[in-house]
């Protein structure tokens, strides 16, 4: 189960984002939803009107959606959970989630989130993550979260999956705070990879490339016609440099790179050799 919240977790769009292209990729259907009415807040995610295909206006409510995704080549097929951060009653939203997974015969929650960084867009997206046991985050291959504060759906989800003895992951990816009210396509491409290796799941990303050097392009422009971001952007990549030496750079191990082959093949298909 792969879930993704649109608000407080998903800076630049990237969670949501990354979890709607794998939907779009796969071909998921939807097969349920969660009310509403129960966890929502009107009046700080209100209802939109539409007209539909006939002309005749509708209401479409803000929820979480659940789909069924069949994944060629994988060791299991996904459920995706998608929708806007619930206001209310996270312990009882987490807990229907939980029984849920476990209704399914889920063996893993995967939750994705993006925040906002001091981190240069020139640089790889930064991921973190963390996960209920040892193993799982040795398959991670990424560093630790130590981040104490505030949390949202995300981490409470997360909680409620450990609590329940139920395998859960989270990944995170750091987005740069001076270009957050744009969507990140290279976030949710960052987080889409990770993923990838972790549940052994591969999909085109081309479009989800394109996408991503289009916006580190027109992200480059807007940089370098203002010389104070610019000059902003030149410390942070100082300063990430600075922290890179300090802590080492870390060299991939064999087994992350055994993963990522794994996932090339896949992406190749049976025809491949």
């Amino acid at each position: 189960m792969v879930c993704a919240f649109q608000g407080w977790n998903d800076a630049g769009e990237a969670a949501s984002s990354a979890v709607s292209f794998l939907a779009t990729a796969l071909r998921a259907r939807r097969f349920a939803a969660i009310d509403s009415e129960e966890f929502y807040d009107f009046q700080s995610n209100r209802p939109c009107v539409r007209f539909d295909e006939s002309g005749q206006r509708e209401i479409t409510w803000p929820g979480v959606e659940v789909l069924e995704a069949p994944a060629p080549r994988a060791p299991r097929d996904l459920v995706l959970v998608r929708g806007v951060e619930p206001s209310l009653r996270w312990r009882a939203f987490s807990s229907s989630i939980v029984d849920l997974a476990e209704a399914l015969g889920v063996q893993l929650v995967v939750s994705l989130g993006a925040l906002l960084g001091d981190v240069p867009h020139t640089r790889p997206v930064a991921l973190t993550g963390h996960a209920s046991d040892p193993t799982l985050s040795e398959r991670l291959g990424i560093a630790s979260s130590t981040y104490e504060g505030p949390t949202g759906i995300v981490g409470v989800l997360h909680g409620a999956c450990i609590q329940a003895g139920l395998p859960s992951a989270s990944l995170w990816a750091a987005v740069p705070h001076y270009v957050a009210a744009a969507a990140n396509p290279s976030a949710a491409l960052a987080l889409l990879r990770r993923l990838e290796g972790l549940i052994g799941v591969s999909v085109d990303v081309s479009e989800l490339e394109s996408a991503a050097a289009d916006y580190e392009r027109q992200v480059a422009r807007a940089v370098q016609s203002d010389p104070d971001i610019q000059a902003f952007v030149e410390r942070l990549e100082q300063a990430t440099e600075g922290a890179e030496a300090a802590t080492g750079q870390q060299v991939p191990s064999g087994e992350a790179l055994a993963r990522e082959f794994q996932r090339f093949l896949r992406q190749r298909g049976d025809g491949g050799r």
